[in-house]
């Protein structure tokens, strides 16, 4: 399998003058997702955590229910990309295949799609039900401890990270790639292959939070999300729907709070280091 990092050289300019040297790069890779082989969805990825991202994305995409819906899972080369052969159990694929057929009616103008379009609006689980509440200690902290976790971006400087932060506890599992959307597919499935309940704990991404990365978070279960940038209207919109507490801006000491304040206190926490 191809490696998710590659040395380039390059000419570097900087003060007082310019010098040949190497610079390592993240990979950017065609990945099939394929179902009952028949291809799903291609994303431009990095080729690594291959298996957590074929799970997360079935489970944030609502494919399966759980993981014990997925009966195999083949990594192949094919060609210049991979693709990812995903067979899922009896039940699940029924659900599947009349997924496709009812997408797969014609479209001939515009926005006459509507069922397409109802696909991208889909409606978000409710994570009302979680009683986390974090000081302002801990959603700095759980920024800075995901910092600590991004080797492919302390390389490259060219990488999403996703990881997850349970209070007491730091970050229990971070996944990067080249976007973001596919880093946190990767954390879903290695959430999900590890057993671990989105309730438990925050979901911390490095990106801006779009509708998309709101909607996977729900679908992870997890009650709060911190991003490093701004989110869009209608991710703060979502995040209202669903009852998350959407915080954005996270850097050093400050962030905003956009939707449910109050699961944030005013008191500080000790964290992990």
């Amino acid at each position: 399998m191809r490696p998710p990092l590659i040395s380039t050289s390059r000419i570097a300019r900087r003060t007082g003058g310019t010098r040949a040297a190497a610079r390592m790069v993240p990979e950017e890779t065609p990945v099939a997702l394929s179902y009952a082989g028949t291809t799903h969805a291609v994303m431009m990825a990095t080729p690594s955590d291959l298996e957590d991202f074929a799970v997360g994305f079935s489970l944030t995409e609502g494919i399966i229910a759980s993981t014990d819906e997925i009966e195999d899972i083949a990594i192949e080369e094919a060609g210049a990309g991979i693709d990812i052969q995903i067979r899922l159990k009896d039940e699940a694929n029924h659900r599947f295949e009349a997924r496709r057929r009812r997408l797969a009616g014609p479209v001939g103008c515009g926005l006459c799609g509507i069922e397409s379009i109802d696909e991208a609006m889909r409606s978000v689980n409710s994570v009302a039900r979680t009683d986390l509440v974090l000081s302002s200690t801990e959603i700095s902290n759980a920024v800075r401890l995901l910092t600590k976790q991004q080797p492919m971006h302390a390389e490259t400087g060219a990488v999403h990270a996703a990881g997850f932060y349970v209070p007491g506890d730091g970050i229990v599992a971070a996944r990067e790639d080249v976007g973001r959307h596919n880093a946190l597919d990767k954390l879903a499935g290695a959430l999900a292959r590890a057993g671990t309940d989105g309730v438990a704990g925050v979901v911390v991404i490095t990106s801006r939070v779009s509708v998309e990365m709101v909607q996977k978070a729900a679908q992870l279960g997890a009650g709060m999300i911190v991003a490093v940038s701004a989110p869009t209207a209608l991710a703060i919109r979502t995040a209202e729907d669903a009852g998350m507490t959407l915080i954005a801006l996270a850097r050093g000491d400050e962030f905003d709070i956009f939707t449910r304040p109050d699961r944030v206190s005013t008191g500080a926490s000790a964290d992990v280091a």
